[in-house]
C-alpha cells in the first residue's frame, strides 16, 4: 500500500483528492495537513461526509510527514511549496505539487507572471511536468511532479497531435476557454453565489492569465520552436467543468476524418483520452466527475482552419484526478487505478 498524505485539505482540490484517495485500492491515507502550524481538527468538522474515515487534520510538519508518507500531494496556494518541497524530497518522499511553483522551467518567467521571488530554484530541474499522456516515461522515475493547470490540460492535450505532426501554422493560435466557478477557488465561488443573477464573463484578457506561459512552454517543447498564443478565459455559471475551443490554421488541405485518425493514433492506448467521431462535439456534462479529456474537432474548409473542442472536469482531470494518475505512474500501478 502507498502511504499518502495531503497538505492543504480545505480547498476544492484537497477535497477532491480525499474523495479519490479514500476509495483507491492501493492507497492508505496516512496524514492530512493544514497550511500552517495550527491546532489539530477533526476531518468530520470540515467535511461531515468523510466522518467514516476517522481522520484528523494536523499542523504542517514536514519532518513528521516524511516519516509517515511515501507520497505527498500539495494542494497549496502558489509559493508556499518553496519551503515544503525541499524538505520532503530530501527525506525521500515523492511529491505531487498541484500549484504552479515548479511548472515553469525558467524561474525568471515564474517570477514575472506570479510576482513572487522563486526561492527553490535548484529544484525546478528536478520537476517533471505531469501531463500524464505526454510525459509518462519521465513521470515513472520522477520524485517531484509539477501537476498541470486545468486550462493548460485542456489546451495542450487538444493541440498536441496537431502540433507534433506539423499540420498547423504555429502562428495565430487562438484559444477560447470556459471554466466552472470552482476553478477560481472557494472564496470566489461564495462571492459568485451571493450575486442576484448568475454571470458569464471573460477575464484577464489580452495576455493577462498566468497559465499562458505554461501553455506556451509546453507547446514550444512539442514543436521545438517558440509559440505564442492568444488565450481568453471565461467563467461560466456552473460549479465545475471546463471547455476550450481552439482555432488553428492548417498548413494544407486535410479532411476532418484524416485529422481524427491522426488524433486517435497519437492517443492510442491512453485510457483517459476520448477522441470523438466526426460531427460529434464534447460537452462538459460528459466529462464532469471523471478523469477523462474528451476532444472533438472539425475542419472549417472555407477558412482552411481546424477547430478543436477539448473538455475536462477542472477539479479531476484538471487537478486532483490527474495528480492521482501521476501517482499511479510513479509507483508502477495501472494508470487508471482508483480513477474509473
Amino acid at each position: 500500500m502507498i502511504k499518502a498524505g495531503i497538505i492543504g485539505i480545505t480547498g476544492y482540490t484537497g477535497e477532491e483528492l480525499l474523495k479519490i484517495l479514500s476509495k483507491h485500492p492501493s492507497v492508505k491515507i496516512s496524514g492530512l495537513y493544514g497550511r500552517a502550524a495550527s491546532e489539530i481538527r477533526d476531518l468530520k468538522d470540515i467535511y461531515p461526509q468523510f466522518s467514516g474515515l476517522n481522520l484528523k487534520i494536523e499542523p504542517l510538519d514536514a519532518q513528521k510527514i516524511a516519516k509517515t508518507c511515501d507520497a505527498v500531494f500539495l494542494a497549496l496556494p502558489h509559493s508556499i511549496a518553496f519551503e515544503v518541497v525541499p524538505q520532503l524530497l530530501n527525506a525521500g518522499v515523492k511529491v505531487i505539487d498541484l500549484s504552479a511553483d515548479f511548472r515553469l522551467n525558467k524561474p525568471d518567467v515564474y517570477e514575472k507572471w506570479y510576482k513572487v521571488n522563486h526561492t527553490a530554484k535548484e529544484f525546478i530541474d528536478k520537476a517533471v511536468y505531469g501531463l500524464s499522456e505526454l510525459n509518462a516515461d519521465k513521470i515513472k522515475t520522477a520524485a517531484l511532479i509539477a501537476n498541470p493547470g486545468c486550462y493548460p490540460t485542456t489546451i495542450i492535450l487538444g493541440c498536441a497531435p496537431a502540433v507534433k505532426n506539423g499540420i498547423i501554422d504555429l502562428k495565430g493560435i487562438i484559444i477560447d476557454s470556459k471554466s466552472g466557478i470552482s476553478g477560481a477557488g472557494r472564496k470566489s465561488t461564495r462571492e459568485y453565489y451571493e450575486k442576484e443573477h448568475p454571470n458569464f464573463r471573460a477575464y484577464k484578457i489580452a495576455g493577462g492569465h498566468r497559465h499562458i506561459p505554461e501553455i506556451e512552454q509546453e507547446l514550444s517543447i512539442l514543436s521545438s520552436q517558440d509559440i505564442t498564443v492568444s488565450f481568453t478565459p471565461h467563467i461560466m455559471p456552473v460549479e465545475r467543468g471546463m471547455l476550450s475551443t481552439i482555432y488553428v490554421n492548417l498548413k494544407k488541405k486535410i479532411s476532418t476524418a484524416e485529422i481524427i485518425d491522426l488524433y486517435k493514433e497519437f492517443y492510442k492506448g491512453k485510457t483517459f483520452i476520448k477522441i470523438l467521431d466526426e460531427d460529434i462535439m464534447p460537452g462538459i456534462a460528459e466529462a464532469v466527475n471523471t478523469n477523462y479529456c474528451e476532444i472533438g474537432m472539425k475542419v472549417d474548409e472555407r477558412a482552411n482552419r481546424l477547430i478543436i473542442v477539448s473538455v475536462i472536469d477542472n477539479l479531476v482531470k484538471g487537478a486532483s484526478g490527474q495528480a492521482v494518475q501521476n501517482m499511479n505512474i510513479m509507483f508502477g500501478l495501472k494508470e487508471s487505478e482508483g480513477l474509473l
